[in-house]
């Protein structure tokens, strides 16, 4: 079934959406502010950078202790999920800025942390968001035959061990865009003739994931094993370490919103209609956790308040803990469902039970 084959439903009899957008341009329109990132987010942006690209120049610039390497290596590892939680994210939804042009270049930021916009706005503006959590549609959701996040996927025997051995995989996220995953998914868009917004030609697009690999790799091994003073094999383990660091961050804060038991995961019908409305199947496939931490939400880019996140992508994450007041009492009004985990560490435990529960045997679980 192709994605452009599957509807939601149109029947909200007690227009739960219609409802909730009224109040929350409402909640802008009286207090005078954009629905775009302020200050607070300029400031973010600043400091993730500066995790992110200190580092690079503190080992070109000095001889460290190779500890102190290490550690550099994990900070720019935070710093790089940083940027893209935070920045990257923001501005390929379209709400770092009301300008285009500024979303167009911290949207790019992208490139340096190994990734491709068209990539990664198909794939999320596109597919996750569109398609939350629906089977067969939802990439984010498919991992192969090594992980299995829901039940409608295929159980295989080494399934029983994924909630043992799946952190040591999650790390390797940002390592697969360098690789692998990029090519691949361009060529599976491009073939799908799938896009957020205009099409590019296949000659544009392939020439900038390859212009853009070739950059990258120029920046983060070429120069550095050439003029560094540390030997080729740690600037490897640096740069693997880095992703590593990055790529298991990423993930994990992903998995806490949609990859636990009170995230449902869906079939369309054989007509391919799903049962509820768009807004309100994000309700019932998103959880929200640790809304109360401010360290929380200030460094996942308000990845946290996925619910807030998923029903208006085009907001700002800045300003999620205000609307989340919103969304929670009118879910609440119309008997809807608004999930959260009070902490990380709660949310963390879920991801886990569900990936056991879903490890098991099939016949043996039901």
């Amino acid at each position: 079934m192709s994605h452009s084959s599957i509807k939601f439903s149109r029947t909200d009899s007690a227009q739960f959406f219609r409802t909730l957008n009224k109040r929350v341009n409402n909640y802008f329109k009286e207090n005078n502010i954009s629905r775009n990132g302020n200050w607070r987010l300029y400031v973010k942006t600043f400091v993730m950078f500066a995790l992110y690209i200190t580092p690079y120049f503190l080992l070109f610039l000095f001889d460290l202790p190779g500890w102190v390497q290490l550690i550099l290596a994990v900070i720019m590892g935070i710093g790089m999920a940083g940027v893209g939680m935070n920045v990257m994210h923001d501005a390929n939804h379209g709400a770092y800025s009301s300008k285009k042009w500024v979303n167009k270049i911290f949207g790019g930021s992208i490139y340096i942390l190994a990734g491709n916009v068209y990539n990664w706005q198909v794939q999320h503006n596109v597919l996750h968001h569109t398609y939350t959590n629906i089977h067969g549609h939802d990439e984010d959701l498919d991992a192969g035959r090594i992980l299995r996040f829901s039940k409608h996927m295929k159980w295989h025997p080494l399934h029983k061990f994924q909630h043992f051995y799946s952190i040591f995989l999650y790390g390797l996220l940002t390592i697969n865009w360098v690789l692998t995953s990029d090519f691949k998914q361009t060529k599976r868009y491009l073939d799908q003739k799938l896009s957020y917004g205009k099409l590019p030609t296949p000659f544009k697009q392939w020439s900038t994931l390859i212009i853009a690999k070739v950059i990258y790799a120029i920046i983060w091994l070429v120069i550095p094993i050439l003029f560094f003073n540390i030997a080729w094999w740690k600037i490897l383990i640096g740069f693997f370490i880095m992703h590593y660091v990055a790529g298991l961050i990423l993930s994990v804060v992903f998995q806490l919103a949609h990859v636990v038991e009170e995230a449902n995961t869906y079939l369309p019908d054989p007509s391919g209609t799903m049962k509820n409305t768009w807004a309100i199947h994000q309700l019932f496939t998103t959880v929200n956790f640790s809304t109360k931490n401010p360290i929380m939400n200030w460094f996942t880019g308000g990845l946290n308040h996925q619910v807030e996140h998923h029903i208006f992508p085009n907001i700002s994450h800045v300003h999620y803990t205000k609307i989340s007041k919103i969304v929670r009492n009118t879910a609440k009004e119309f008997n809807l469902p608004y999930y959260e985990y009070e902490t990380t560490r709660k949310a963390v435990i879920a991801h886990f039970q569900h990936l056991k529960q879903m490890g098991a045997k099939p016949a043996l679980s039901a």
